[in-house]
C-alpha cells in the first residue's frame, strides 16, 4: 500500500497536497476507493481515497495504529563525513535499518571536508533520500539528516543520550554484546569516515562516557560500518 508522510493530521479532514497529491493522481493513477497509508509522528493512518483534484487528495479514515516498523529505541547516527556517494548510501541503508536521526560530523581524518555553507546546499537531496528510504521500508517517520557539526559538538550531544557508542578500529574496545542497553531509550552511534578516528578524538568521547566498541580484526569500509553496527544494535535491543 502506498505510504505518504505529513507533519500534522486532522482525522476529520485528512488531505494530501502538493507534489505527493500530483504523484498519487498522475503517476500512480489512483482512483477513489483505493487505499493508502498516511504516516504522522510514528502513527499509521489507513485511509481510502474519497476524491482527487489536480492538487489535493481527500481521504476517509479507516483505522489508525502505531507503526509496527518503528524501533523501541531512538538511535542517532553521528557519521563522520565521507565522500558524498558513500554518505548517500549510508543514509539510505540506515533509514531502512531503523535509525531515527543522522548527524554528519566533521572529524580530523575526514577526506571530504565541505564547508558548512556547501553542506547545507546538499541537505535537501540527502533528506529526499531519507524520505524515499522511509517510504520503501515502511517507516512511521522520516529520519532527518541534520546540518554538519564539529566533533566537539558531537561529543557534547552524545552526553545527553542514555547510551553512546563509538566504533574504533584499534584494539582495546569491547564487543557490542558487552554494552548494556537494558532500559535504554536513546542511543548515539559515532562512526568514522574513510580515515577512522584520531586517538585523541576517541579518548575524548570515551572520557565523556561513551562505550568504545571494536568489531574485530577486519577493517570495514566507512559505508559498511554503520550498516553492520545498526544491524547488531537493532538485534540486541529486540528490534530485528
Amino acid at each position: 500500500m502506498p505510504r505518504f508522510f505529513t507533519d500534522a493530521i486532522d482525522e476529520n479532514n485528512i488531505t494530501i497536497t502538493g507534489a505527493d497529491a500530483v504523484h498519487i493522481g498522475r503517476s500512480l493513477r489512483m482512483r477513489p476507493g483505493e487505499e493508502i497509508t498516511v504516516c504522522c509522528c510514528g502513527t499509521d493512518y489507513s485511509c481510502t481515497i474519497r476524491s482527487i483534484t489536480s492538487d489535493t487528495v481527500y481521504l476517509d479514515l479507516i483505522s489508525r495504529e502505531l507503526c509496527a516498523a518503528e524501533p523501541t529505541v531512538e538511535v542517532t547516527l553521528y557519521q563522520a563525513v565521507p565522500k558524498l556517494d558513500k554518505l548517500e548510501t549510508i543514509i539510505q541503508k540506515s533509514v531502512e535499518l531503523g535509525v531515527s536521526r543522522i548527524v554528519p560530523v566533521l572529524t580530523r581524518r575526514c577526506v571530504s571536508r565541505p564547508s558548512e555553507k556547501d553542506f547545507v546546499k546538499k541537505l535537501p537531496r540527502l533528506n529526499k533520500i531519507s524520505e524515499s528510504a522511509a517510504k520503501q521500508s515502511g517507516r512511521g517517520i522520516i529520519p532527518q539528516v541534520m546540518p554538519m557539526i564539529s566533533f566537539t559538538e558531537a561529543a557534547e550531544q552524545l552526553q545527553s543520550l542514555d547510551r553512546s557508542v563509538i566504533l574504533y578500529e584499534e584494539e582495546g574496545g569491547k564487543p557490542f554484546s558487552q554494552v548494556n542497553f537494558s532500559g535504554v531509550k536513546t542511543i548515539g552511534l559515532l562512526i568514522g569516515s574513510e580515515g577512522g578516528f584520531d586517538k585523541d578524538e576517541a579518548d575524548l568521547v570515551c572520557r565523556s562516557g561513551a562505550d568504545r566498541v571494536w568489531l574485530g580484526k577486519r577493517i570495514l569500509r566507512c559505508e559498511t560500518a554503520p550498516i553492520t553496527a545498526l544491524s547488531i544494535l537493532m538485534f540486541l535491543t529486540n528490534n530485528m
